[in-house]
């Protein structure tokens, strides 16, 4: 088996165990945290940073968690709306009059239901890293449907255009926004966009095997990728520098589940228990036409009864349970082949449970 480190509360030694057997199985390097009611009770971490393992993983190595990002910029949401900031139910060009789409709310971004999935217009990964050309492309772009009617996984477009209402309402870029008011008050070791001062513990993606599956097509939608990214390719300085807010957060267990058991310790962290609350108002129920499979859509997350979640390609996840108090983070380099998921995550949230008695 391969040695673990950190700390476990007993009650969590299932979680221990289900973290070891992923580092002996499927895993290179990893890290599992769990908090209950706000308070840290599994920091767990193992394996290797590096695909050739021979740079250990550590307390402080810091993985790309892909869209696993996408709570993180939720959250902004949720403390904007808290603060009377953010109308989640305004028009987006209340706060962007150069949006073109007058029927698209705030809250049919945060719901994957804005009819903005993609680009319209072809895109580089070079653009990505320009966010006023992509946001400006998405400004003019008439939604594929009517807003709120149609879920289709905006898988890089959410980012861009929450980003966009953010900077709108703060004058701060979203990463700025999070990293000043989230990530800052919390202690949190995530960032949006990795700053130079921690490229030294980066462990970078491996892709896995085979490559990524593109989902099949449904009724209404066919993923061509725009712009078509390779896992290997994000390893580079250049988008670790960029800003992309739907895909390129910086962390691990810890810092994921440090921010996001914001939600489950009752209030008064960064939110109101209200403000809280409102990630599980059901926005959406169907078939998201992207991912091809049903979903049910809150405000940022996927939701299930009083439970909200999400995922990153290739395996991180965070899962937060509003009525046990617990959210669960699970953080990774070596990516696997599964559109929502791969089991690695969700067995880390069911040793968990398995604690909670």
């Amino acid at each position: 088996m391969v040695p673990l480190h950190g700390t476990c509360d007993e009650r969590f030694s299932e979680v221990r165990t289900a973290l070891a057997e992923s580092l002996a199985k499927d895993d290179v390097g990893a890290s599992v945290a769990v908090f209950l009611h706000g308070k840290p009770v599994a920091d767990l971490w193992g394996g290797y940073a590096d695909a050739a393992r021979t740079v250990p993983w550590e307390r402080d190595t810091v993985a790309n968690v892909w869209s696993t990002t996408k709570t993180m910029i939720a959250l902004c949401a949720l403390v904007l709306a808290d603060r009377g900031r953010l109308d989640l139910d305004a028009p987006v060009a209340r706060y962007w009059p150069e949006f073109s789409a007058g029927d698209v709310l705030v809250r049919h971004v945060l719901s994957h239901t804005s009819g903005l999935p993609t680009w319209d217009t072809p895109i580089t990964t070079d653009d990505l890293r320009d966010p006023s050309k992509v946001t400006a492309l998405l400004a003019a772009q008439p939604p594929r449907w009517t807003p709120g009617e149609v879920a289709c996984y905006h898988a890089l477009t959410q980012g861009y255009l929450l980003g966009e209402v953010v900077r709108r309402i703060t004058g701060k870029s979203i990463g700025a926004f999070f990293a000043a008011e989230v990530a800052g008050p919390l202690g949190a070791d995530f960032h949006i966009g990795l700053p130079a001062a921690h490229d030294h513990r980066f462990a970078p993606a491996i892709a896995p095997p085979g490559g990524l599956t593109v989902p099949p097509p449904t009724e209404l939608f066919e993923i061509v990728p725009n712009p078509e990214i390779v896992p290997e390719d994000t390893n580079d300085v250049a988008w670790r520098r960029a800003e992309i807010p739907s895909g390129a957060g910086y962390g691990n267990a810890r810092s994921v589940a440090a921010v996001q058991s914001v939600l489950t310790s009752g209030g008064g962290r960064l939110l109101s228990r209200a403000g809280c609350e409102r990630a599980l108002e059901e926005q959406y129920h169907g078939l998201d036409h992207a991912l091809g499979v049903t979903m049910r859509y809150g405000l940022g997350y996927g939701v299930s009864g009083r439970t909200c979640f999400w995922g990153g390609m290739g395996g991180s996840l965070v899962f937060n349970d509003f009525d046990a108090g617990l959210t669960v983070a699970y953080v990774m380099n070596q990516m696997l082949d599964a559109i929502l998921g791969d089991g690695r995550g969700m067995t880390m949230v069911a040793a968990a449970y398995d604690g909670l008695g």
